[in-house]
């Protein structure tokens, strides 16, 4: 395999294992099995019939795992142990044969390298779909579900027969990524602010008035401390004073 398309490969790998790991390993054994490519000898246990089978079985257990709102963000979470070493390994292994640099340097990096690219795609998809989770319907998941399995059987073919294109694409991705990133993690942070405590409702940051005019102190006030909006009512003080109403019941007793 020429040293260009090695990389594509490495890099393709490592990026479709953050998005679907074993539609990666499908497509690259399958395509080794039937002779359409050669795969680095390091990558050659992908092409086994057991490899190719458990792959296909958990293919098509995430294929509708994936469209189920909430039950996407579990399966996300389970496999953050499972898609970033395998994208490492995998990268590894397309570069195994080749001479880039110090065989055991050029192992490093590539585990590294790998694992860095599988990390960051699967922390793209993962927060993404815990953001699309907000919404009621389903429409969105599926469509999202059948966009990545797309993207990888597209970048995959890409990276093995035509590296030049994906190298391109790859580093528009790599751009898209770090300005995608950070805007996911503030809706996320948005979304989980909702299921804070209700005392920083009621005492809002900064101690400015609560809501419906109550004052900063909220509904935790004392017996004089709140006042009805608007000021009207028997009990209201005179203009130009400063004291507050009182809660019926609340003056002492003779």
């Amino acid at each position: 395999m020429e040293p260009l398309t090695a990389l594509a490969l490495a890099l393709g790998s490592a990026w479709g294992s953050g998005l679907n790991l074993y539609a990666t390993v499908l497509v690259l054994g399958a395509l080794d099995a039937f002779g359409v490519v050669k795969l680095p000898d390091d990558m050659a246990v992908l092409s086994s019939t057991w490899v190719l089978a458990a792959a296909a079985l958990m293919y098509f257990i995430e294929f509708f795992a994936d469209k189920i709102p909430g039950l996407d963000s579990i399966w996300d979470l389970i496999h953050t142990f499972i898609r970033i070493p395998a994208g490492a390994l995998l990268a590894a292994g397309a570069v195994g044969g080749l001479d880039f640099m110090n065989a055991e340097l050029q192992t490093v990096a590539a585990l590294l390298g790998g694992g860095m690219i599988a990390a960051g795609t699967h922390a793209a998809k993962a927060g993404s779909r815990a953001v699309i989770n907000t919404s009621p319907e389903p429409f969105s998941n599926w469509g999202m579900s059948l966009i990545e399995d797309v993207l990888v059987f597209g970048g995959l073919a890409l990276a093995l027969f035509n590296p030049v294109a994906f190298l391109i694409g790859f580093g528009l991705f790599v751009m898209l990524l770090i300005w995608l990133v950070p805007k996911i993690w503030r809706g996320i942070r948005r979304f989980l602010g909702g299921y804070r405590d209700p005392e920083s409702l009621r005492h809002p940051r900064g101690g400015k008035a609560g809501w419906a005019g109550m004052g900063s102190a909220g509904f935790s006030g004392g017996p004089g401390d709140w006042a009805p909006p608007g000021g009207g009512g028997a009990d209201a003080p005179a203009p130009g004073t400063t004291d507050v109403a009182k809660r019926p019941g609340s003056d002492p007793a003779p």
